[in-house]
């Protein structure tokens, strides 16, 4: 396929590399080499993963400036800059209860004081169960957060995680026992360490 050609062939040709096991970075570093055009490969990438066109378009558009950064041969670095920017990441439908969860953690993470950066893709993920655990494990930052609304919310994030089914229940059971010990001890002003 020569520079140009065919969006929707190239779709379908990331589709039947990712179905033949090739890795998802491997995909676009393959076709962005051989066709030279970095735009059209990174958008059949995202849709061969089912990301909606109008969320690849808009993916694609913030990383375009990273695409006059590199040349041609350089596709494995832009694939890993590409990669390390989430822009190959599906984002995973929630239902309302897990949407709910979601922001729960979110302000929990506001209440901390913010965050490690990696941990928007467990976010983005739906990595709900092991936020929490983190955030369960951690402490507030100093001067930077609010540890009553943390530990209050984690609390309400921990109960809807505990009616769960599935492996890690006994984890987060601990990780709820614990945010509620902490929630109390600041109701109460007895701080406790994590």
């Amino acid at each position: 396929m020569k520079h140009g050609e065919g969006g929707d062939a190239l779709v379908l040709e990331a589709r039947e590399m990712l179905a033949a096991g090739q890795g998802t970075e491997e995909v676009f570093a393959e076709l962005a080499a051989r066709t030279g055009d970095w735009d059209a490969c990174a958008l059949a990438r995202c849709l061969a993963l089912g990301v909606s066109r109008p969320d690849a378009e808009a993916r694609i558009h913030e990383a375009r400036p990273l695409f006059h950064e590199f040349e041609a041969g350089e596709e494995d670095i832009v694939t890993m800059l590409l990669a390390r920017g989430h822009v190959f990441v599906v984002d995973r439908v929630l239902d309302g209860r897990g949407e709910r969860i979601r922001d729960l953690l979110w302000t929990a993470a506001c209440a901390r004081g913010g965050f490690p950066g990696g941990m928007i893709l467990w976010f983005r993920t739906g990595e709900l169960t092991k936020i929490f655990l983190l955030f369960a494990q951690t402490r507030v930052r100093d001067g930077r957060g609010s540890p009553p609304e943390f530990w209050a919310t984690m609390v309400t994030a921990g109960e809807l995680l505990a009616t769960e089914d599935g492996s890690g229940q006994a984890e987060v059971t601990a990780g709820l026992e614990h945010s509620r010990a902490q929630a109390t001890s600041f109701s109460t002003g007895s701080q406790m360490r994590p």
